[in-house]
């Protein structure tokens, strides 16, 4: 009978002693599709021209090129940071 109660109360003492444990938050980046619609590629001045155009009908398709091509950028940049920017909860 001794025996048993020594056990016993070893066995409640080892519960008492058991570690705390602690709830810890982990912040992990978790990858998201990015839904932001691609822009649509305009059409190219150039790529418009018949064969055999002059120079100059070629100089000022490849100007008006330019400038298309850099607006399309520009929107395409835009899609690209709205993708990459933090996800607001």
């Amino acid at each position: 009978m001794r025996a048993a109660v020594l056990i016993l109360a070893a066995l409640l003492a080892g519960c008492a002693g058991a570690p705390r444990v602690e709830t810890v938050e982990v912040r992990v980046p978790v990858p998201v599709e990015c839904r932001e619609p691609v822009p649509a590629r305009p059409a190219m001045p150039t790529e418009a021209l018949r064969p055999g155009v002059t120079v100059d009908d070629f100089a000022r398709a490849a100007m008006a090129e330019l400038e298309r091509r850099e607006g399309y950028e520009g929107q395409l940049v835009a899609a690209l940071e709205a993708c990459r920017a933090p996800i607001k909860k």
